[in-house]
């Protein structure tokens, strides 16, 4: 047996032991990838750790500590009211305004990770807050940030768009653009429809302080607050209070026409900042989006440690070990030269349109656990020798290849995927891993062979 196909196969060992036994699948991954590495590969430690995604635990610790401290001080509360009446009370139109919002951070230049990492807590936040679904609302950011990713102004889109001139191949940028933004936004309507999003217009407009229950304004509570409100006495887990029973905190305001409001306090204007800070770091300086929410949680836990004392804490550990865990392994995939093995042995089959869709899924099972981009770089110019045929266009192999390759960042171990889990507040993180585990496993068996059908064998390009 090759030593390519024995670590296929230990993967595969590593999700059945995962999922059958309960056991954290980082930790195994991490068991996996120093047994394959040691006894298989013959890599040292070294060459094990070379597969750790540090920029990805940065990101992860980063941003959920910065948004921890957000939901502490009730930031996070008053940016899920200040959008409740921007959209006139209209729960429904949020899923879109966060998919909206990540595309257009994306296609202006912004790295996917990025937009997903500024967008994605504050969308979740909103989700537990007003009953929505969090895999719905998870979702929709990823797709909006995957619509927009290939604008020809935008980071995927000038990489794919230079490696495909680079192989002399003939493109398309705004093909390829419009591939994406329609595979995303059809794929966001139908989750949108079978995720919730009919009872979210049904719901009508609501409150901004009604927890999501229509007609119930603050005097019933369903106990979905984040943060601080969790604990603020609102009737968490009793299905509401009676209107005497419920508590204002200090830094609520009642009266006016909008009843019970959250005003700005120091503290709360100063982590809005931090947030507006980080935005403008990474989309406007290009500066790590984990060593920047890093440091804005510090200087804002120095100024107030009272707000930020737990926050180290509510950092998901637990997801970071198991995204760690698991990319370390790939890790060791791709220095054993497996993914490599893999795309060789399709692209050297002699039917093209076989060949075509066998890279795509290939594409898409390896982008759920690792790099969009990088295996899209490695497997383009595999596609060249069957594209020279003239039998497949390349416009649309391509475009194919892009939009298998990214729509499974829905995934937990993609970094986009890992965003999410890590960044949904009072949230089962189990049962939401096994969610989008099973959402985009359902993507990964779809997306390719329906890109294929609409892209490839019409022969586009």
């Amino acid at each position: 047996m090759s030593p390519e196909l024995i670590s296929i196969l230990v993967l595969v060992v590593v999700f059945v032991i995962a999922t059958t036994r309960s056991v954290n699948m980082g930790a195994l991954a991490f068991a996996a990838a120093f047994g394959v590495g040691t006894l298989v590969a013959d890599l040292d430690a070294d060459g094990i750790f070379a597969g750790f995604p540090g920029d990805l635990f940065v990101v992860l610790v980063g941003v959920t500590y910065l948004f921890a401290i957000a939901r502490a001080n009730g930031t996070t509360d008053w940016l899920v009211h200040a959008a409740v009446r921007l959209v006139r009370g209209r729960v429904a139109l949020i899923p879109w305004v966060m998919f909206a919002l990540t595309g257009a951070l994306t296609a202006i230049g912004a790295v996917s990770p990025a937009a997903v990492a500024i967008v994605a807590p504050i969308a979740l936040s909103f989700a537990t807050r007003y009953s929505i679904s969090p895999l719905l609302m998870g979702t929709m950011v990823v797709h909006g940030a995957q619509a927009g990713g290939f604008s020809p102004i935008s980071i995927y889109g000038s990489i794919v768009n230079g490696i495909v001139e680079r192989e002399k191949l003939p493109g398309s940028e705004i093909g390829l653009f419009l591939a994406s933004l329609v595979a995303n936004l059809l794929i966001a309507a139908v989750l949108f429809a079978v995720l919730g999003g009919r009872k979210l217009w049904a719901r009508g407009a609501v409150a901004p302080e009604d927890g999501g229950v229509p007609g119930k304004g603050g005097a019933e509570s369903t106990g979905m607050g984040t943060g601080a409100d969790a604990n603020a006495g609102t009737g968490a887990g009793t299905g509401g209070t009676a209107p005497a029973a419920v508590a204002v905190r200090p830094d609520q305001e009642t009266g006016g026409a909008e009843g019970t409001g959250i005003r700005l306090t120091p503290a709360r204007i100063a982590t809005l900042a931090a947030l507006v800070a980080l935005v403008v770091a990474v989309l406007g300086f290009d500066l790590d989006a984990g060593l920047t929410a890093v440091t804005l949680a510090v200087v804002l836990s120095t100024a107030w440690p009272d707000d930020s004392r737990r926050a180290v804490g509510e950092i998901a550990w637990s997801t970071v070990l198991l995204i760690c865990g698991v990319l370390t392994y790939v890790g060791v995939l791709e220095e054993m030269g497996t993914i490599t093995w893999a795309g060789e042995g399709v692209g050297g089959i002699g039917v093209p349109l076989l060949a075509a869709v066998l890279l795509c899924y290939i594409g898409a099972i390896v982008s759920a656990f690792a790099s969009s981009v990088g295996i899209m770089g490695a497997l383009i110019p595999l596609a060249v020798p069957f594209l020279a045929q003239g039998e497949i266009g390349a416009v649309g192999m391509v475009a194919a290849l892009a939009v298998s390759a990214t729509v499974v960042d829905v995934s937990p171990f993609s970094t986009n995927g890992a965003l999410v889990l890590a960044a949904a507040p009072d949230v089962d993180r189990d049962r939401f891993f096994r969610q989008l585990m099973i959402y985009g496993g359902i993507v990964v068996a779809a997306v390719p062979v329906l890109a294929w059908l609409v892209l490839v064998v019409p022969g586009f390009g």
